[in-house]
């Protein structure tokens, strides 16, 4: 194909429109995983308070857990640790409606906010950080 038929602003155009169909897509599909994996985590939460029969501090809570997170990451593999089960847990004692959970925020961002013992800053921080589009750093900053 001769070189001087090919008209570098419109390989540019052409260019700029994939690159922004790529973009697109990759949000897209973040935005998509982010979602499944946030209602995982609070499903998992779920599961696990239905276990407890919603005492929190049950008894054989630690050795259920414990035994969960083995049978789990012998399964799944590493993302199911006790600790990371009890974050779990957490996430949906504070978050007990399914819909109050925003997908605007990552799952990152819930392990800052769920450390936040008053509900009230916990829903100040959840609107500040979807408003002024906060990454976790800036939210921890911000805390």
């Amino acid at each position: 194909m001769n070189n001087n038929l090919i008209n570098n602003n419109e390989i540019n155009n052409i260019f700029n429109a994939i690159k922004q169909l790529v973009i697109n897509s990759k949000n897209k599909v973040y935005s998509a995983v982010n979602t499944e994996m946030l209602n995982l985590y609070w499903n998992i939460g779920k599961a696990i308070m239905e276990i407890q029969q919603g005492d929190e501090r049950a008894n054989y809570g630690d050795a259920v857990l414990e035994k969960l997170s083995e049978k789990l990451t012998a399964e799944f593999g590493k993302g199911f640790s006790k600790r990371n089960l009890e974050r779990m847990r957490k996430f949906y004692i504070y978050f007990p409606i399914a819909t109050t959970v925003s997908s605007q925020l990552s799952w990152s961002h819930y392990l800052e906010i769920i450390k936040i013992e008053e509900k009230y800053k916990r829903n100040f921080y959840i609107k500040e950080t979807i408003n002024a589009r906060w990454s976790v750093r800036e939210l921890q900053r911000q805390i």
